[in-house]
């Protein structure tokens, strides 16, 4: 363990490396991912020799990938797998198997590798990287794109075929099946026992103490626990001899339907992003230039031959599979044509179990880190092509249409019972939509009595808004009890995702004008209620139905003009208080108007 000095500088020296050199292959479109491996060569031992022990850095930055796993169980809810079956289970599984049965048989015909090591070897450089796909979609505005979706799903299933490779990899090599003297038997029962334990625990453990938490409202005792149960499943999970990574999968997916995940979601990502980027930096350092320099051929050579393999196979599967036009296959294949991150972990794994050499595990790595610095260059390429021919209409193909409509269409803040109506409503015309509240007992009661999608979460924080995915939904509704929070959560809304329509509940007058202010469009939970118990008196005292209704439209009418002229002098007390005494004088003089004009009313008004 290096001394506090030590610490610190390495710290100093990791977040400067990456503040510098992110940004910048940000801004030359090179992506985040190739910006953490290019800053980790350059403090690494092979140029500036900043960080002299990459093997210390990449243990501790593992935890980035456990906790990305983590987030990907937390997505994979068995309705959001089941709407997107056919993507990820047909293109992806077949994907996957024909790209490494493809490189495998390649492993063991031209370079004499055997089964095992040719297993590994398919199956790794079949996966593509989910970071950089999926933030070159982003970044060019294509993930609603159906070539997009079909990427989406296609990773997605690489995701969870990562995870039982990973724990294949130690039961392929020779000897790495029993550890530590350990019989078969035993080794077996410690892995079964400690996955009973994490399905157990989270089934009938965790919402009890996330109850209890979230009752606490103290942000930083949810973040502690959602980091325990991260942690604490990982190194279960290791201690029976199986990977961390499968501990944190099985965590995630177990709470993928909790009432909290958004809220977990939003405590771990901070963390993963961080420590995922050191992953990526403690790979860049460990990657050996030298060799580079000394076979350029060779590394150079299995690039090219693992990007001409895997592009125009997923152009085929995007065709033919995945019912795409060409042009748009043709992205699908640029995106996904690199290798992947979790191919350094396999890998690595593979390296410490005697299935690979030093020198095959480094020139691995540099093949893969050139695909992914090639992956940004060939999109451009192709982006540039696409502008220069006519575009044509875009289809979207039929097994596509249902991940089109995973995300919620309306996100409703606030479960009390004006959201409670609103979600019942909602449901019954088979609209997608989620609710937010902050609320336990709320939240229990309506999953209990309505089986409705609420989840725990405060919706004036931005990362609780990016988790629940309100950016693809066309309206917020805000029925929040609380009017400041109301305004605020408006205010946050407004700000993040201007396209969307938020309609909001307003309490009173001046609850009105915050909420426009904010960019909502308000509706009093009073003004209705009140108009209707109106109406039923005055038809109660003989007014015709007919009347009454004029009468009420004109109020409301009326009303909506003095609300709008306060707007304007809302500061100025006393013009508000003007606005006020005159619009009570008009509206008298209409009515006084209505009485003389209408024999009908005046005969109703004498008779009762």
């Amino acid at each position: 363990m290096p001394h506090e000095g030590g610490l610190l500088q390495a710290s100093v020296i990791f977040l400067l490396a990456a503040v510098i050199t992110v940004p910048l292959a940000k801004r030359l479109q090179l992506g985040a991912v190739l910006g953490y491996l290019l800053a980790g060569v350059i403090i690494g031992p092979q140029v500036l020799r900043l960080v002299g022990d990459p093997e210390s850095v990449a243990h501790f930055s593992e935890m980035g990938v456990v906790l990305l796993l983590f987030i990907i169980g937390l997505e994979l809810s068995p309705k959001r797998l089941w709407l997107m079956r056919k993507a990820v289970f047909g293109v992806g599984l077949a994907q996957v198997a024909v790209t490494g049965l493809i490189i495998g048989v390649l492993a063991v015909v031209a370079f004499g590798q055997s089964l095992a090591t040719a297993a590994v070897l398919g199956l790794g450089l079949a996966l593509s990287s989910t970071a950089l796909g999926l933030q070159s979609l982003a970044e060019s505005r294509q993930l609603n794109s159906p070539h997009g979706r079909l990427a989406f799903a296609i990773l997605l299933f690489q995701d969870i075929a990562a995870i039982p490779l990973i724990a294949l990899v130690p039961l392929l090599a020779i000897g790495g099946a029993v550890e530590g003297g350990d019989s078969g038997l035993v080794a077996g029962l410690k892995v079964f026992g400690s996955i009973a334990i994490v399905v157990i625990g989270g089934r009938y453990l965790l919402r009890p103490v996330f109850r209890i938490v979230a009752k606490t409202g103290l942000p930083e005792v949810s973040t502690a626990t959602a980091l325990l149960v991260v942690i604490g499943t990982a190194w279960l999970m290791e201690t029976a001899g199986v990977s961390m990574a499968l501990g944190a999968f099985l965590a995630g997916l177990l709470l993928a339907d909790s009432e909290y995940r958004h809220e977990l979601e939003s405590q771990i990502e901070p963390f993963k992003g961080l420590l995922l980027g050191l992953f990526f930096i403690s790979v860049g350092m460990g990657a050996n230039l030298s060799l580079l320099f000394e076979s350029p051929g060779l590394i150079l050579g299995l690039t090219l031959l693992l990007v001409f393999i895997k592009f125009p196979l997923l152009m085929l599967l995007g065709r033919t599979l995945g019912g795409l036009p060409t042009l748009s296959a043709l992205s699908l294949g640029a995106v996904l044509a690199a290798g992947g991150e979790f191919a350094f972990v396999v890998f690595k794994l593979a390296q410490n179990n005697g299935l690979l050499d030093s020198r095959s595990y480094d020139t691995l790595v540099m093949t893969i880190t050139l695909s992914m610095a090639i992956t940004p260059l060939l999109l451009l390429a192709i982006s540039q092509w696409l502008k220069t021919r006519p575009q044509p209409v875009k289809v979207v193909p039929e097994n596509l249409k249902a991940i089109e409509s995973d995300g919620p269409q309306v996100v409703i803040a606030g479960m009390g019972r004006m959201g409670q109506i609103i979600a019942r409503i909602l449901r019954a015309q088979d609209i997608p939509y989620m609710a937010l509240d902050t609320s336990v007992e709320t939240i229990e009661m309506t999953r209990s009595f309505e089986q409705v999608p609420v989840f725990y979460g405060d919706p004036t924080r931005p990362e609780i808004l990016s988790a629940a995915k309100v950016g693809q939904a066309k309206y917020f509704i805000i029925a929040i009890d609380d009017a400041e929070q109301a305004t605020r959560t408006a205010a946050v809304v407004q700000r993040l995702y201007p396209h969307l329509k938020i309609i909001a509940r307003a309490r009173n007058r001046q609850h009105v004008h915050q909420l426009l202010d904010a960019g909502a469009e308000p509706v009093r939970e009073m003004l209705y209620s009140s108009l209707e118990i109106t109406r039923r008196a005055l038809e109660g005292l003989g007014l015709e139905a007919a009347d009454v209704e004029h009468k009420i439209q004109q109020f409301i009418k009326h009303d909506e003009q003095l609300l709008a002229a306060q707007h304007a002098v809302r500061e100025d007390r006393a013009k508000v208080l003007q606005t006020a005494q005159e619009a009570r004088l008009e509206l008298s003089r209409l009515f006084d108007e209505d009485r003389i004009t209408d024999p009908t009313q005046q005969k109703a008004r004498a008779g009762g």
